[in-house]
């Protein structure tokens, strides 16, 4: 009798250190699940980001290049009339 008492408690201390195991087990999965979930909404702000900040500057390059345009054209204005002037 006394051998299989050694056995039921042995069998009983595998079956509590299996499911300790396992609820280590599921709490990492969780954990990595949760740091997986952060760095692809994290990767999906940056992208965002990226792509507000590329429309901005294009935006920005745009209105510059139009301002850079009239400035030319009032500067070439401004020359052609003060050389019909000295005529």
């Amino acid at each position: 009798m006394n051998g299989y008492s050694q056995i039921e408690r042995e069998k009983a201390n595998l079956i509590n250190a299996t499911s300790i195991s396992l609820e280590q087990l599921e709490k990492s999965k969780n954990e990595t699940l949760y740091f997986e979930k952060q760095r692809a909404m994290n990767q999906v702000r940056q992208r965002v980001f990226q792509q507000a900040v590329q429309g901005a500057l294009g935006t920005l390059n745009s209105c510059l290049n139009t301002e850079l345009h009239f400035r030319t054209i009032r500067a070439n204005i401004g020359i052609l009339g003060s050389l019909e002037w000295k005529r």
